[in-house]
């Protein structure tokens, strides 16, 4: 029962719109789904770590830590508002091209964009505090009685990630599927706004948001 209850929160944490999720929908508007997997892959790997920091008492050091914890806020929140003001950068300087769709982005995708992709979701998840405090205290909560809570903690670790990655494969095919659409340029520049406003606004809830 405690493992259905847990698979139910990750769900519907998941289905709460955040860093994550601007991230990788972003990456799959901007360069297809293969860069929206690769900043899933990323922020999941993120995620990994921070709960086996958890299990091993090292989130709690940089939650401990003023310094260590304002510099990562610093540092995440600095590249929130980078990757939205490149975002803004990008659709104002869009071409005036309004009559005719762009062709989507090559789903295979280059090798470096999809490192890039991987690089932004891993470094959005590793610079956010939030995300060691919220392991720390969100795992241990669904360790059964007497269970061995360092091996238990792995799994439950793995079962978010599994579930994180089932959710967002979905929205990531979805975005897929309309394709066509957000391909024209109009269309595409108006996202671009969009998703540029959103990630600027969240670099600035980060920067200035308490503990």
């Amino acid at each position: 029962m405690i493992w259905l209850a847990f698979v139910g929160s990750c769900f519907l944490l998941a289905m709460i719109p955040g860093v994550s999720t601007a991230v990788i929908l972003r990456q799959t508007l901007r360069a297809g789904r293969s860069s929206g997997v690769a900043a899933l892959l990323g922020n999941e790997t993120g995620i990994f770590l921070w709960s086996m920091a958890a299990v091993f008492g090292l989130s709690a050091l940089v939650v401990a830590s003023e310094v260590a914890y304002g510099t990562m806020k610093a540092v995440g929140a600095a590249l929130l508002v980078l990757m939205g003001l490149q975002s803004l950068w990008k659709a104002r300087h869009a071409p005036p091209v309004l009559d005719a769709p762009v062709p989507p982005a090559d789903e295979a995708g280059p090798v470096g964009g999809w490192r890039r992709s991987y690089g932004l979701g891993l470094a959005t998840c590793g610079a956010n505090p939030k995300a060691a405090v919220f392991a720390m205290s969100f795992l241990p909560q669904f360790v059964p009685h007497g269970a061995n809570t360092p091996l238990t903690l792995a799994a439950l670790a793995v079962l978010w990630v599994v579930v994180d990655v089932i959710w967002y494969v979905g929205v990531i095919w979805l975005v897929g599927r309309a394709g066509a659409v957000l391909a024209r340029p109009a269309v595409r520049r108006r996202l671009e706004q969009a998703s540029g406003a959103v990630l600027v606004a969240l670099g600035v809830r980060v920067a200035v948001e308490g503990r």
